[in-house]
């Protein structure tokens, strides 16, 4: 796999976080492997953002599932196997097709989607397949369909590029999308004249390179959207020519948009007028203008007609479908489009053909040799887990996801999934919160051991390839999937020797799908060898004799009935309900920086770890005075459904009468941080998608007893009311608090097998504790009346040192003198004093030489706006 040590064998793959898709270049060694950017892929040029580039380490995790179990217990694959089947078969016999539900992920390779989806479709009978991409993008699908006739993002990247001006909605994407943030701001470099509008209610990294902020009122945008099409109007900016030729629906669009007046919009926005009258005459005197939207938009119990309003605009205007501009969806997970093409939601089908359609179902159907084919939607995600809670589903098998951390209502999809008669979960590590509710563990091979095929938000396919042998008994998922269809006696459906044999029978189906005028085609790829499938190179769908890559609608040609775009009145309706004297507070959901969904991956690389390793509440200092609440404090959210236990940080980017908490922390890294439990399982009636972003809550400071720090060589799970474990270099880093001081010691940490316990100091007011294994430090424990200021991490740089207990006081006594200096950039792990000594010494005095001097800021340049206010701080 690697040559030598001077000659790493460099594999072309992709990244397996977000939607953008970026290019990679891995080579495996010992311990994990060797990543860089690929400069040739189109989607990313060479760049990788931090949690790419970190990627190496993120291959070796404590946890690894390397082998079958059943209830706990190791187990053949045959006999795994051979379980899920005969439990699979029973559902079907005694109850039908409908009685059997597979959740999937955006994390699988389109060959694995495309064999779940037509095992369930074709085979079992059932649309009751659902993906975890239903709760990122599922409105905007709906949108696109409602709109188009298709789920079809009409532009591309270069559009970004080429615009004259760029809207960024509901979408941080310098945090969640990096790369292309840093191609977006690469241009604006470029071009001076590319203006850049932020609509969002907090002040993200995003905002540093707005021309425009808005922070509008949560849930407002489809009040901020209608106005636009109405002043688009007023401002005699329609489109009249395109509109007549190729949409229907715009006068009742039109009627709904002016139900309010420009001050209205202002009330329901939040907004003042003057900003708004900016927005909007800067918008409509811009011909080149993308609106990119993302989860702000789609995370929405009206999220199809916020998404649906934005793409009014465009077509009303005629700005779509042409170099820099159209609307502009981004995805949040590697492969949610290649899910979307095979049909992975449970209200389509393969090819992007519809689920509805009889003459579509019959093609697939003959197609596939099918003995049926489902003929109505399937159970979207949280309905699903509710027909588990009422028992309708007997069989489920979940795969390469962990609902119950990222389902809303979490606790109650927990105990749901734990009543069914029979789970499956197919996954890479075997201590996941999803995983301790299941009944049979497969173990699936992880990214670096598995090859196919993703597509990323701009619509190009690339190949993501294995440079590693999988671990243990691993095997990709859809090689498990086969076998159980073969026990299930559909061998011959399911004789797929490679992902190269997947890729083919998906291509040669978009071709019967492109023959019924639909979008999605890559049948000039159907009879793709294996040597020429392994050597495929990254392009843009779609790819048949009729038409090759590029953008959609240039020419006015629609995928609906009646050939043209529809329009569709968006009427104005509260998305979010008012805070109330008992939860006065708006729940604000999403990720950071260096994190990346419940942290199976990111969490495992100590580099991702520094600059968030404990879940966060961000409290306006308006909220934080109310509920007499300083940084550092301990705070509990309590909503309806459940209550979790976080860090404040109190600052005012986040907007007075909201707070903004991160998705990431599961019970395997926090106490209580499962933000999605207090999240209620409301949904867009249209696509289906829970509403993320608009919880009520109430704030209460919580005051522990006593304050503590820990690090141990291994995995943490203590035993207080609150901790948060973090991967570092040297093992695992704790903060913990709680309110029994009689009796704490080493046990607290929840690890056995640490070795002799020492006490090297025992006071009213503070202990501290250590243990040893084979002479070397493997756990402490500082606990103390108040908080220190050693962090966790500092406490970790001393494990596995040799014990010296005169030693260990002094460096305790040196280290209560300050904090270590944060971390700004996690690429090249610079912090902010380093930066400061920088500024000060004169030796950077803008962000280009602190990057040429520290690196700080070079690579994924999602430091630069921390960076920027440095400068500004210092100077």
């Amino acid at each position: 796999m690697v040559a030598s040590a001077q000659r790493p064998d460099w594999v072309p793959t992709v990244c397996p976080y977000c939607g953008v898709g970026c290019g990679v270049l891995a080579a495996a060694c010992r311990g994990g492997a060797l990543i860089k950017g690929d400069p040739d892929h189109p989607a990313s040029h060479g760049r990788l953002c931090c949690k790419g580039m970190n990627l190496g380490k993120t291959l070796e995790p404590e946890n690894r599932l390397l082998r079958p179990r059943i209830e706990g217990r190791d187990a053949s694959w045959d006999g795994a196997l051979d379980l899920v089947a005969c439990r699979i078969r029973e559902a079907l016999d005694r109850y039908g097709p409908e009685s059997v539900a597979f959740y999937v992920s955006g994390q699988l390779l389109t060959e694995d989607y495309y064999v779940a989806n037509k095992l369930m479709k074709g085979f079992i009978g059932a649309a009751n397949i659902d993906t975890n991409s239903r709760l990122c993008m599922a409105s905007a699908v709906a949108a696109h369909k409602r709109s188009f006739g298709s789920d079809t993002v009409p532009g591309v990247y270069e559009d970004i590029e080429q615009a004259d001006l760029v809207v960024l909605v509901g979408s941080n994407l310098a945090w969640c999308h990096p790369v292309l943030y840093q191609r977006l701001v690469a241009a604006k470099t470029a071009r001076p004249q590319l203006r850049v509008v932020n609509i969002d209610p907090r002040r993200t990294a995003t905002s540093v390179a707005a021309d425009l902020q808005l922070s509008l009122r949560p849930g407002s945008d489809l009040a901020l959207f209608n106005g636009l099409l109405a002043e688009i109007e007023r401002a005699g900016a329609i489109d009249r020519d395109y509109v007549a030729r190729h949409t229907s629906g715009l006068d009742e669009a039109l009627m709904a948009a002016k139900a309010f007046s420009l001050a209205e919009v202002a009330e329901k926005t939040g907004l003042a007028p003057s900003d708004l009258e900016r927005f909007y005459a800067l918008w409509i005197s811009t011909p080149r203008v993308v609106t990119l939207f993302s989860q702000g938009i789609n995370q929405s119990v009206s999220g199809t007609d916020k998404a649906g309003a934005i793409i009014n605009c465009h077509l009303a205007s005629g700005r779509i479908g042409q170099e820099g501009m159209g609307p502009f969806s981004v995805t949040g997970q590697p492969n949610a489009m290649g899910g979307r093409e095979v049909g992975g939601l449970a209200n389509t089908l393969a090819a992007h053909l519809d689920l509805e359609n009889p003459d579509h179902r019959a093609a697939v159907r003959s197609f596939w040799q099918a003995p049926r084919i489902a003929d109505k939607p399937g159970l979207k995600a949280v309905d699903l887990f509710h027909a588990c809670e009422a028992g309708q589903i007997k069989a489920l098998w979940i795969i390469s996801t962990n609902p119950v951390d990222s389902m809303p209502d979490a606790d109650r999809v927990r105990a749901a999934i734990r009543d069914c008669p029979f789970v499956v979960l197919s996954d890479v590590l075997s201590d996941t919160d999803s995983a301790r509710v299941a009944d049979v563990l497969l173990p699936a091979a992880a990214w670096g051991e598995k090859s196919g095929t993703v597509t990323n938000s701009e619509r190009t396919i690339s190949r993501q390839r294995a440079f590693r042998a999988p671990a243990g008994e691993a095997k990709p998922d859809w090689k498990i999937l086969c076998d159980v269809a073969a026990r299930l006696g559909w061998q011959e459906a399911f004789a797929f020797e490679s992902p190269a044999a997947v890729f083919r029978e998906h291509a040669a189906l978009s071709g019967v799908a492109g023959a019924l005028g639909r979008d999605f085609d890559i049948s000039d790829l159907a009879e793709i060898d294996d040597a020429a499938y392994e050597r495929l190179q990254p392009f843009r769908w779609p790819r048949a004799k009729a038409k090759q890559g590029g953008r959609f609608f240039r020419g006015g040609s629609f995928y609906t009935q009646d050939g043209r775009a529809h329009i569709v009145a968006t009427p104005w309706s509260s998305c979010t309900a008012d805070p109330t004297a008992a939860w006065p507070l708006r729940l604000l959901t999403g990720r950071v920086r260096d994190h990346w969904h419940t942290m199976t991956r990111s969490g495992t690389a100590p580099q991702l770890c520094r600059r968030h390793p404990e879940p966060t509440a961000e409290i306006h200092p308006a909220d934080a005075e109310r509920h007499q609440v300083e940084s550092g404090d301990l705070v509990r959210l309590t909503s309806p459904l459940g209550a979790v236990l976080l860090r404040a940080e109190v600052t005012d980017a986040t907007p007075e009468g909201s707070i903004f908490a991160p998705i990431h922390w599961s019970e395997h890294y926090a106490a209580q941080a499962r933000i999605d439990a207090l999240i209620p399982a409301d949904c867009d009636p249209f696509s289906g998608q829970p509403a993320f972003k608009a919880a009520l809550v109430r704030l209460a400071r919580f005051d522990p007893d006593w304050w503590g720090i820990a690090a141990a060589v291994r995995s943490l799970r203590p035993g207080c009311d609150y901790w948060a474990t973090a991967r570092v270099n040297s093992g695992w880093a704790a903060a913990l608090a709680g309110k029994d001081w009689a009796e704490i010691g080493l046990e607290i940490l929840g690890s056995d097998r640490l070795g002799s316990l020492m006490t090297l100091e025992s006071g009213p007011d503070s202990r501290f504790l250590v243990s040893v294994e084979n002479g070397k430090i493997a756990a402490l424990l500082l606990v103390g009346r108040h908080k220190t200021r050693i962090t966790p991490a500092q406490l970790a740089n001393r494990l596995g040192r040799d014990l010296n207990e005169s030693d260990l006081r002094l460096w305790r006594k040196d280290a209560e003198g300050g904090p270590p200096d944060p971390i700004v950039c996690a690429c090249y792990t610079v912090g902010a004093q380093r930066i400061r000594d920088a500024i000060t010494s004169q030796q950077a005095k803008d962000l280009d030489s602190i990057g040429r001097l520290l690196r700080a800021g070079s690579n994924c340049g999602t430091c630069k706006p921390e960076i920027a206010a440095l400068l500004t701080e210092t100077a």
